[in-house]
């Protein structure tokens, strides 16, 4: 392969890689907003003095809390695995 190949490939797999993490960073705020939408208007029709309700918001934070750790630090994964592999592509340029 010559090195202008190598190049449109390299430029090809970043603009996938820039475009997976735009649309991840998209959708996680997309649902991070509806979820947040979800929960003012519970507070706001919520009678607080009612156990069932307290119930119900606490079962909101108890399933959903996990879900945006795992989302967070599936992003903090995928971040890592692509540095390192721009970091290698970097290598298999200089070595040239």
């Amino acid at each position: 392969m010559s090195d202008l190949q190598l190049d449109s490939i390299r430029a090809s797999a970043l603009k996938r890689m820039d475009a997976a993490r735009r649309n991840f960073r998209v959708a996680l705020f997309g649902a991070s907003l509806m979820e947040l939408v979800c929960l003012i208007a519970f507070l706001l029709t919520a009678n607080l003095h009612d156990r069932l309700h307290l119930l119900l918001l606490f079962g909101f934070a108890l399933v959903y809390t996990p879900i945006v750790l795992g989302l967070v630090a599936l992003g903090a994964y995928v971040d890592r695995c692509t540095l390192r592999v721009l970091a290698r592509l970097d290598d298999v340029s200089s070595a040239r």
